[in-house]
């Protein structure tokens, strides 16, 4: 099993360029992160498409993670997470006249990706139950929806700053439940 400090330890000779480092911290973490962007993306093809791209992501930053208290797999997961939700958000926007294509592949997730994200699903879930109605939906239409926090703060007729109030302190509240 890949501990805390080896991921580190990876991460920061991919920093370096070991192509090595950079095998073994695929293979160590690839089916958290590949759980990641399905989770948000829904379709299995752009998950597939958006841990390619976090992981050259990963390659071009690693030399800029540094040992700052979080977990490794933190820094790992809130890159895909962004990546993942940039796609999300791509879809939204208008595509003009430009026809898209039927998604005819396989877009179930292999029973390694569906028991990981069950895992995770269930602790995050518990946590999440832990914070108010109102701001566990927000929680969820902010991280795993793509939502602006403009919209959540329409959806939930509160201004903005209250908005990414709300947000910042659940994810605090998120943060202590699933380090316990």
């Amino acid at each position: 099993m890949t501990t805390t400090a080896d991921i580190e330890d990876m991460i920061a000779r991919v920093g370096l360029g070991d192509r090595k480092a950079f095998s073994a911290l695929y293979d160590a973490t690839s089916a958290k992160l590949f759980g990641v962007c399905l989770r948000i993306l829904n379709n299995r093809a752009e998950a597939e498409d958006a841990l390619q791209d976090a992981f050259v992501r990963i390659w071009q930053k690693a030399d800029s993670y540094g040992a700052n208290g979080y977990s490794p797999m933190t820094w790992l997961i809130t890159l895909t997470r962004n990546l993942a939700i940039d796609k999300v958000r791509a879809r939204k926007a208008p595509t003009g006249n430009i026809e898209e294509m039927p998604d005819i592949g396989d877009s179930g997730p292999t029973p390694e990706a569906a028991a990981v994200a069950a895992s995770e699903r269930r602790r995050i879930d518990v946590c999440l139950e832990e914070l108010d109605d109102g701001k566990a939906g927000a929680v969820r239409g902010a991280y795993l929806e793509g939502d602006t926090y403009q919209e959540l703060a329409d959806r939930y007729d509160v201004p903005l700053n209250t908005m990414r109030t709300w947000l910042r302190r659940s994810l605090q509240k998120l943060k202590d439940c699933l380090t316990r």
